[in-house]
């Protein structure tokens, strides 16, 4: 596996895993991809636990892959400390790429902050799409009290520390007032179950949800939370398994969008997602009526 570009924000010194396709032509329309990690963990883990970069030749994608500032009591994104980071991210990349479709994917913390970046205008007038890792769904979920299990760990660490005053848990995101595509996907067994409707799909007047044929993976994902190897438990995440996983899309939206909700059956909070699911996820994305960035220009 071929170690990752590491590009540097001139404008505050900080590095971050920027990706592109190998054979990238000049001009070429891509995907563009902010993808967020979890509180308590860092670029590095989310490039493995979501690994698009797999794809990225297929789908012409561009990823770029922070790590949030803050470390104490654990690393999570925090406005003060990363939005002017994660903006200056963005500018670099439309401004040097031919972006036709820019989405947000988030894992835990890092979705809710994808949640939260919707409400700026500045992505609210460029991002197409949010794909939410078990970083909130749009609409009431019921997260089991066994996901927040109490023992100390350092990678990821979400369930670890207090969330802060007025953040809310990654079960629930906020009902959000822009326009854009929006996918969940979430382990078995870190919610108590997946509600059959969705305000997001009812927003664009979308028909009841379809189940579409599961995705089977003979291979496992490529990482987990080492730091709670052997004392962790099905809520949080066992070690990387094959597995299948669930799909219901919510057809007939209005405007081409494209609301689904994954469920990955015997998943937790924290095993890296397996390459089939992935590569449908990334398909779901690249194929999505895009258009934004360009009316934003």
């Amino acid at each position: 596996m071929a170690e990752p570009n590491v590009a540097v924000d001139e404008k505050t010194g900080r590095k971050y895993f920027l990706e592109q396709p190998d054979d990238l032509k000049p001009g070429e329309p891509v995907v563009f991809l902010l993808n967020l990690h979890g509180g308590g963990s860092h670029g590095t883990w989310q490039r493995l636990y979501f690994p698009a970069f797999l794809y990225k030749e297929k789908y012409r994608l561009v990823i770029a892959s922070p790590s949030a500032a803050t470390k104490e009591p654990a690393r999570r994104w925090v406005a003060e400390a990363d939005d002017a980071h994660l903006r200056n991210i963005v500018e670099h990349v439309l401004a040097t790429y031919n972006v036709r479709s820019f989405w947000l994917v988030g894992h835990s913390q890092g979705g809710m902050t994808s949640n939260r970046l919707l409400t700026d205008r500045f992505y609210i007038d460029r991002v197409d799409g949010w794909l939410s890792l078990s970083g909130g769904r749009i609409g009431p979920i019921e997260l089991p009290p066994e996901f927040f299990v109490p023992v100390r760990s350092t990678l990821p660490a979400d369930a670890n520390q207090p969330a802060p005053a007025n953040t809310p848990r990654p079960g629930r995101a906020a009902m959000l007032e822009g326009d854009h595509h929006f996918i969940f996907a979430v382990g078995e067994h870190e919610m108590v179950a997946l509600p059959e409707t969705s305000p997001w799909a009812e927003k664009y007047g979308a028909a009841a949800r379809v189940r579409q044929p599961d995705v089977i993976d003979s291979e496992p994902g490529l990482i987990f939370d080492t730091m709670r190897d052997g004392r962790s438990n099905k809520s949080w995440g066992l070690k990387p398994r094959p597995g299948t996983s669930q799909m219901w899309i919510y057809p007939n939206a209005r405007d081409g969008k494209v609301i689904a909700d994954v469920v990955r059956i015997d998943k937790g909070h924290t095993e890296g997602l397996e390459p089939k699911i992935t590569e449908l996820l990334v398909r779901m994305i690249a194929e999505a009526p895009a258009g934004k960035v360009a009316a934003a220009a």
